[in-house]
């Protein structure tokens, strides 16, 4: 027992070789392989796997697995939205600093959960960051799409390329307009070279997406009649996951679901919402736009109920 627990402790805690151990034991290196497995099994050695008390480690590999994501991350969600909304930015931007390599193209959109990311965000390898939708008027005073854009290419050191512009315009033609202003061109002209897109997912009621806050309600009816049940950077999609084309799509300055798809990675941080929310969220997942998602645990538990069988 003695020497069990003396090759566990040159292998797991002084990160000795097996080779190294067999020398100084005077063993064959399978001798110290089988003392390990020993030493495991009787309890000598205990493994401990312990994930950051907020990070919901079974919930996060069951959903990737549900959704075929790259990537699930699951933050314990809190009673407060916004201590949760907080956490899942936090993560997000963790999360970036990770996966995000030099000279990349980091297109960023808005949401609260992304503005929450920006005030989180830590410095980054220089990239080039872009902003992925114009503005809604009412979130601008908050510290909106265009700050976060600007503090994150900061803590990058690389170059900034924001949208001066509101998201949804009253015709196609003053969209067209706008984009081919010099500004706007420039950040759109980067979409094809984007090679990672951080988004948000919205619900369709008041509650839960600020794109149907910024509509009529003649509008509102229109699309819901159609089936629309989720929406992403202004792409409406039903609850299938299938994108719903309307004349919506001719009056936003936003990078298209089409262009996304064309993304090596898409991250989408949806969160701190009631089971609408959720069932929005799976709608999205569903379009097999999003290879990442991070999200709260309540929103990943409607998920899991409805997850697809196959």
């Amino acid at each position: 027992m003695v020497r069990l627990a003396t090759i566990a402790r040159r292998f797991y805690l002084d990160g000795r070789s097996k080779v190294e151990i067999a020398e100084e034991f005077g063993l064959s290196r399978f001798k110290v392989a089988r003392d390990l497995e020993t030493a495991r099994s009787s309890g000598i050695v205990r493994i401990d796997i312990r994930l950051p008390a907020r990070l919901v480690g079974e919930q996060s590999e069951l959903l990737r697995e549900a959704f075929g994501l790259r990537r699930a991350i699951v933050v314990d969600a809190s009673e407060d939205p916004l201590e949760t909304r907080r956490a899942l930015g936090s993560v997000a931007a963790r999360l970036l600093a990770e996966i995000v390599r030099p000279d990349e193209v980091l297109g960023l959109a808005w949401s609260r959960g992304l503005q929450a990311m920006g005030a989180e965000m830590v410095p980054l390898p220089r990239c080039t960051v872009v902003q992925l939708n114009g503005v809604l008027s009412e979130h601008t005073e908050a510290g909106g799409s265009v700050e976060t854009v600007r503090r994150v290419a900061t803590l990058s050191g690389g170059p900034a390329y924001p949208i001066y512009a509101p998201l949804i315009l009253p015709d196609a033609a003053t969209a067209e307009t706008l984009r081919a202003d010099p500004g706007i061109a420039a950040a759109f002209a980067h979409f094809d070279r984007l090679t990672t897109a951080v988004v948000a997912i919205g619900g369709w009621d008041e509650r839960n997406s600020t794109v149907y806050q910024a509509l009529t309600p003649e509008a509102r009816e229109r699309y819901s009649a159609l089936g629309v049940r989720a929406e992403m950077s202004a792409q409406l999609f039903d609850a299938r996951g299938e994108q719903i084309r309307t004349d919506l799509d001719e009056r936003i300055i936003s990078v298209s679901a089409d262009r996304l798809r064309e993304v090596p990675e898409v991250v989408a941080v949806a969160g701190a919402g009631d089971e609408a929310k959720a069932r929005a969220v799976g709608a999205v997942l569903r379009s097999g736009l999003v290879s990442t998602l991070v999200t709260d645990s309540d929103v990943a538990g409607v998920l899991l109920s409805e997850a697809p069988s196959d």
